[in-house]
């Protein structure tokens, strides 16, 4: 870090598992925000991301990451244990590769981003390290602006309206004066002890923005957001918060907040160098002279610094300033002053809005009276205003955005005022143009990082009701107000409403409620975001016909809570709604729905994440369908191969319990089955097929079903093995090896009961006596499907009243905890305890034992088939 010092460290290890690398970025964000260098967070969050990947996922070992801060930036190492992995560095003139290709992608963006990048080797170890320097923010240096003319100089009330707010070290409101009062409608009394983001409306855009909470722990922070006064409307503050400390030590937050035109009286001025000879005779700036000095440092300041100058220099009632998109086709409103709303902002129109010279924004136009040519400016329609004059921003001969000025006087303006707009457009144009970059870039970097934490999210679940919602809570706040998923089952099926979240819980029930009311979107695959005006109008319809309600205009005049969440709903949905397709291997499997409240509009750079978005959601939903397909399947047929209930046999308890491992998505080859074969006599089976999935369950169809139609006919025990054998063995290569325990019960009338079983290979029955012994009911014998010429023979066991035979799969005796097993001795331990307890008792116990012996998930199936000759009641 050449000389820098390095004035704290940072360091962990992550072991190389797939989720290391969100926890090394949480670690990495966690720290830089920890340190209040909030300016570089994305940035080291993407490229510790892709380094992290390399090392834990590509090369396999444990990452090592070390997070190093000096006063000018941060320092970021990322080891691993595979230093004989080739690097290309640039040094070396080597490609880096298809920027698309899988690996090589962390030194790609190490390049893109960082300010300085490298790879160092040790014997053992091979580092990757980055520096990214903290941008030059010149604040808080005392400077004395240039004379200015009296109609330049900032404007503000006659009365300087400067709220103090104070807030202690929970987030909580300590002090409220009186001009707060004033500006906001709260007395103190009402907000004291509150948090400030009860009333606080701070701006979601990713990547470009500092949170509020993290604002309130910076030493000194400037800008703008909103609050929320006692009306219910956002009032636009600029505010300056400066951290101190109480004699006691404890920390606070001093809130300096002014209305948003009057930001000058707070603003700081910029840090200009100060040139010793010649300093009186410099050229002013056209640019200060019109912006004034200090001009503000972020585009949103500037825009609206732009309007409120424009508006004082033309003596008008409004001024508005759009910016044009990429390809020249279209302006956003971006800032305005003096329109009856605020809300217009990202609006959209046209560049060529009609014919002629005065339908493009691309000239000069003057415009007399609006109500002679209506629908020329689209932005002042229903406003009140009569005379507009419209000036073209542009750079290099390339149009970037639009200046206008209007009156509710006709025939204010002439060409003359043209000319003087046109003048000042030429100064702010580039300023313009280099902050709209400058965000711009600030939120693709922001853009990056949240779609690296929402396609890890989204890859980390294959459940589709948690998908839809992680698809729901990625987009609110973050991009939108409220969000409405629409999922089709197939071709065939309409799309069914299935996730509806908004930023405020309260409204979501009447939300969901208005969407049921009204058709779906039309599920139409083309790519990108498209305008929906159902739900907007669907509300205001909703509003209207209970205002009419309350105002006894219909038959119906009862009033109550349900009007005022009507209009709530009409509010929170009255904005822009925007429709955006689900494609997932070529097909549209859903819609993304995002809205807006009333008036509110979608920037262009929002749609297109939330276009990004929505197709990586769409191939997360399509992997969550496909797996709970597969899951239904799998559990359905694993049913099939199971008997649908027991027999009742006299005299006789049976009690099974199967329990198949994993997450239900592959076919076990565990089984069981009792069935009576004729008239006192029943057949009993316990087996386990080698492996899994559907070979292992069509041997085990062909199993449980021979095994009923053998008895059944008449064949012995052996017989029965001997030609389940041969059927097996007749399978060729989708044959499977099988262990089974097979036997035949007698339920005697003396109350005992009588077994003939046979052992092939399976783990054998172990027999509970009324005196707590417990041994092997038979002796083991070849297993089935691996020799042709089997020669096998039965046992007969008698089980005396109290009596219990247990019958185990291998999922059981074969439970591990490291290097330790159950084993057929633990087993008969557990069964040694459970003398005098029903079958169901019996099977229970055993079952609790396994599960306890390890604390992992057991890994294998498990069927434990437990039967007991009940002793005769005392006399």
């Amino acid at each position: 870090m050449g000389s820098a010092v390095i004035t704290a460290r940072a360091a962990a290890t992550f072991d190389p598992v797939g989720r290391s690398v969100a926890t090394a970025r949480t670690f990495v964000r966690d720290t830089l925000q920890g340190w209040g260098y909030t300016d570089v967070v994305d940035d080291a969050v993407v490229l510790t991301s892709e380094l992290v990947t390399n090392a834990v996922v590509h090369a396999g070992t444990a990452a090592d990451v070390l997070c190093l801060r000096t006063e000018d930036g941060v320092r970021v190492e990322v080891s691993d244990r595979y230093p004989e992995r080739e690097i290309p560095l640039q040094s070396t003139g080597l490609d880096f590769g298809s920027p698309d290709r899988e690996s090589g992608r962390g030194l790609l963006l190490c390049a893109a981003l960082a300010s300085r990048w490298g790879v160092e080797y040790t014997p053992t170890h091979k580092h990757v390290w980055f520096q990214l320097d903290l941008p030059q923010r010149p604040v808080g240096i005392r400077s004395a602006g240039p004379l200015l003319p009296t109609p330049l100089l900032p404007v503000a009330d006659e009365r300087v309206r400067v709220a103090v707010v104070q807030i202690d070290s929970s987030g909580s409101l300590a002090a409220w004066n009186d001009d707060a009062t004033f500006l906001f409608g709260y007395t103190a009394d009402q907000v004291t002890g509150k948090q400030l983001t009860d009333f606080a409306a701070w701006p979601h855009t990713p990547g470009t923005n500092t949170g509020i909470v993290d604002a309130l722990q910076l030493s000194r922070w400037e800008g703008s957001y909103g609050i929320r006064g006692a009306d219910g409307r956002t009032i636009p503050v600029y505010a300056s918060h400066l951290r101190v400390r109480d004699t006691q030590g404890e920390p606070s937050t001093v809130c300096l907040l002014v209305r948003e035109y009057e930001r000058a009286v707070l603003q700081s001025p910029v840090r200009t160098p100060v040139s010793d000879a010649g300093a009186e005779n410099r050229a002013t700036d056209p640019f200060e002279v019109f912006i004034g000095s200090p001009a503000p440092d972020d585009l949103d300041g500037l825009l609206q610094r732009t309007v409120e100058r424009a508006r004082d220099m033309l003596d008008a009632d409004a001024a508005f300033l759009l910016l044009a998109t990429d390809d020249e086709t279209e302006l956003e409103v971006r800032a305005t002053t003096g329109l009856p709303s605020a809300r217009q902002r990202f609006a959209r129109v046209p560049v060529e809005a009609g014919t002629g010279r005065y339908g493009s924004a691309r000239m000069p136009a003057v415009h007399e009276d609006l109500t002679a040519v209506p629908g020329a400016v689209p932005l002042l329609g229903g406003t009140g205003m009569r005379s507009v004059v419209t000036v073209p921003l542009k750079v290099e001969g390339r149009l970037t955005g639009s200046l206008g000025v209007a009156a509710e006087a006709p025939g204010r303006y002439t060409n003359e005022e043209a000319l003087r707009l046109q003048f000042a457009a030429d100064r702010i144009a580039l300023a313009v143009e280099s902050a709209r970059l400058g965000e711009l870039e600030r939120l693709r970097r922001g853009s990056l990082s949240f779609l690296v934490e929402a396609s890890d999210l989204l890859a980390g679940t294959l459940d589709r009701d948690q998908t839809l919602a992680l698809m729901a809570q990625m987009t609110v706040p973050t991009l939108a107000t409220w969000c409405a998923v629409y999922t089709i089952a197939d071709q065939s099926s309409e799309p069914y409403l299935s996730y509806v979240l908004h930023e405020d819980e309260e409204l979501i029930d009447g939300l969901k409620a208005l969407l049921s009311k009204i058709a779906p979107p039309d599920p139409v695959p083309t790519p990108g975001a498209r305008v929906w005006a159902a739900p907007s109008e669907a509300a205001h319809e909703a509003a209207l016909r209970t205002s009419m309600r309350s105002l006894g205009l219909s038959e119906s005049t009862a009033l109550g809570s349900g009007i005022r969440s009507t209009l709530a709903t009409a509010a929170a949905v009255g904005g822009e709604t925007v429709v955006l397709p689900l494609v997932a291997r070529n097909r549209v499997i859903g819609m993304l729905t995002l809205g807006k409240p009333s008036d509110d509009h979608f920037r262009q750079e929002i749609l297109e994440l939330a276009e990004d978005l929505s197709r990586r959601a769409a191939l997360a939903l399509d992997n969550a369908r496909l797996y709970s397909e597969r899951m239904a399947i799998s559990q359905s047929l694993q049913r099939s191969l199971l008997p649908p209930g027991l027999p009742d046999v006299p005299n006789v308890e049976i009690e099974v319990i199967y329990r198949a491992a994993g997450e239900g998505n592959e076919v076990g080859g565990d089984f069981y089955d009792v069935f009576p074969i004729r008239d006192g006599a029943y057949g009993f089976a316990i087996g386990d097929v080698c492996g899994t999935g559907p070979e292992a369950a069509a041997v085990t169809g062909l199993a449980r079903h021979a095994l009923r139609l053998l008895a059944r006919e008449g064949f012995g025990g052996p017989a029965v093995l001997e030609r389940l054998n041969a059927a097996i063995l007749d399978e060729g290569a989708r044959s499977r090896f099988l262990t089974l325990l097979y036997g035949e019960l007698w339920p005697q009338e003396d109350g005992s009961a009588l077994l003939k079983v046979v052992c092939a290979g399976h783990p054998l029955p172990l027999r509970l006596r009324q005196d707590g012994t417990v041994e092997a009911a038979a002796e083991p014998q070849p297993l089935l499907g691996v020799i042709e010429d089997l020669e096998l023979y039965e046992q007969t066991v008698t089980l005396a009243p109290g009596d219990v035979l247990l019958c185990v799969t291998d999922g059981v005796t074969e439970r591990r905890e490291g290097t330790r097993m159950l084993g057929d001795d633990g087993l008969a331990d557990v069964l040694t305890t459970c003398t005098g307890l029903t079958a169901g008792a019996v099977a229970t116990r055993v079952l609790r034992a396994v599960e306890r012996f390890a604390a992992e998930p057991a890994s294998d199936d498990m069927a434990i088939l437990a039967m007991r000759v009940p002793e005769p009641p005392a006399v």
